[in-house]
């Protein structure tokens, strides 16, 4: 399934709306920031953040943002429509082998859908 620019979270009051009001879940190479819109119907929608302090320089970086993306991409179909998300990197996401790092992300993701709305 394609990534589209409507699905991509830019502005910073998106990322602070989720923060604030959404709810987290505390993956060990990344943490995910769940909210879902009130009455949005459509895809769900993602930002990525990674941070120098916790993942390093901006190769690091860079990649760590790139895998996050990524398993989303694969995953979207198991999130409830109208989801924003909130991936916020630690440097264990570029240790962690690629199937282990999206098995915690689908895990996450069937936890998210489980979970009452935020």
């Amino acid at each position: 399934m394609r990534f589209r620019p409507e699905q991509h979270i830019r502005r910073p009051g998106e990322f602070r709306t989720v923060r604030e009001q959404g709810r987290r879940f505390d993956c060990g190479a990344f943490t995910l920031w769940h909210r879902r819109r009130e009455g949005a119907v459509d895809r769900p929608r993602v930002g990525v953040v990674a941070s120098t302090a916790s993942v390093g320089a901006a190769v690091q970086r860079n990649r760590a943002k790139r895998r996050l993306r990524e398993l989303f991409r694969q995953h979207q179909d198991l999130l409830p429509a109208g989801t924003d998300l909130v991936l916020v990197a630690r440097a264990a996401v570029n240790r962690l082998d690629y199937p282990a790092l999206a098995a915690k992300f689908a895990d996450a993701c069937r936890r998210l859908s489980s979970t009452p709305h935020a």
